[in-house]
């Protein structure tokens, strides 16, 4: 048993609410968020038993007309329709490679909704279900706090030494942003790679990365994965004058971490890893490089969504494993694995699903489906074309590196 501490993980937060968390879901809407929160028409009631035999025909008489596309973390109820499951960037790259589908249908949430609108033909329309199923991490990072961070990295004298990398999980306006400012996108899977292509684009002396928005896997990847020390990463927070940083702070990083991070994996502390060990002996941990640096040091095994499903796949009978995840993908991954006699569990005692991802529900997947059919269009989501343009390229870049 390994027995790690760590600081109390509330202390030092400065948490301070954005005007997008002032918004009230379902009753307004902000047109510079990442979201918007209308959803017009009646759904069916979540106790109707004909549930299920509705969404079945509904999507029955739409045929090929439609792709419906479910993340990991949706909920069984909706991911028993996906045609295809998978984290956010194979399912974007899913629906264009699906040319002859009208409408995709996106089981996820709103960013994942943008980046499929990007990837695909003008002549598909994406749909998401429930547009209030955001993203706590995306909404982190608006368009005019980073525009503010480049006027402080210009005013520091280092932004022509900067290269922005964001995450898939991040708005169009941040991608565009990206690609704009000559970055690259990453996912979980790839972001060490894209790290060092972003340090190959500047001196190697001198080349910095600001990292949007999830700190988390940042620093992860930069330390844990290529070596860096933790002193190599400041934290720009967007709330304090500056970021909270010094020109010259700014100047001796390396990585520029945006403070964000996902709501579910920051749950996740070195106090639950050490509970779990104690519980089952000879558990393997397991987690997602969103978590807190501490909780992937004291993990056995760090990687993706994708990268957990096929170590669960390729573990040995018998064998323990405690999940650093979204509850859901949790749950389903125990019961696919549970006749080959392998253990698995959630991390944490306390449950805790995406509450975004779980907006997406059998109502209104039942709704958007019966609407299709009858031919009225809802939820579309559209990307402009002067953001999917400069959004596109920070994509392209990222699926060029080798």
């Amino acid at each position: 048993m390994r027995d790690v501490t760590t600081a109390h993980p509330l202390q030092d937060l400065d948490v301070q609410p954005t005007p997008l968390a002032l918004l009230l879901l379902g009753r307004d809407a902000d047109p510079r968020s990442e979201r918007g929160v209308e959803c017009p028409g009646d759904l069916p009631s979540p106790s109707d038993p004909d549930l299920v035999a509705r969404a079945r025909a509904a999507k029955e008489k739409l045929g090929e007309k439609v792709f419906v596309l479910g993340h990991h973390y949706q909920r069984d109820e909706v991911i028993q329709f996906a045609d295809v499951t998978g984290d956010s960037f194979k399912l974007a790259r899913d629906a264009a490679a699906r040319p002859e589908a009208e409408y995709i249908v996106f089981c996820g949430v709103h960013f994942m909704a943008e980046s499929a609108d990007i990837l695909t033909t003008d002549d598909q329309k994406v749909v998401l279900p429930d547009l209030a199923a955001g993203c706590s991490m995306a909404d982190m990072a608006t368009a005019e706090q980073v525009a503010e961070c480049w006027d402080v990295l210009t005013e520091a004298g280092v932004a022509e030494q900067v290269v922005p990398v964001s995450y898939m999980n991040s708005s169009a306006d941040i991608k565009a942003f990206t690609g704009r400012h000559g970055g690259t996108i990453c996912t979980s899977s790839n972001a060490e790679r894209a790290l060092e292509w972003a340090f190959e684009q500047g001196e190697p002396s001198a080349a910095k990365v600001l990292f949007l928005p999830d700190q988390h896997l940042g620093r992860n990847t930069a330390v844990r994965d290529m070596g860096m020390s933790l002193e190599d990463c400041v934290l720009y927070n967007p709330h304090k004058p500056n970021g909270g940083l010094t020109a010259e702070e700014l100047r001796n990083a390396k990585m520029i971490l945006w403070r964000g991070h996902c709501s579910v994996h920051g749950r996740f502390s070195v106090d639950s890893v050490n509970d779990v060990r104690e519980r089952i002996p000879g558990v393997n941990v397991l987690v997602h490089p969103e978590c807190k640096h501490e909780v992937v040091a004291a993990a056995d095994y760090v990687g993706s969504t994708e990268y957990i499903i096929k170590a669960l796949e390729a573990a040995p009978a018998g064998s323990k494993w405690a999940i650093g995840t979204e509850l859901n993908l949790v749950r389903r991954l125990a019961n696919r694995f549970a006749p080959e006699g392998k253990e698995i569990v959630f991390l944490d005692k306390t449950v805790c699903f995406c509450s975004t991802m779980n907006r997406i529900d059998l109502p209104h997947l039942v709704w958007t489906l019966e609407s299709l059919a009858e031919g009225k269009q809802v939820n579309r989501i559209v990307v402009d074309p002067e953001t999917e343009k400069y959004a596109k390229l920070a994509l392209e870049r990222m699926l060029a590196l080798p």
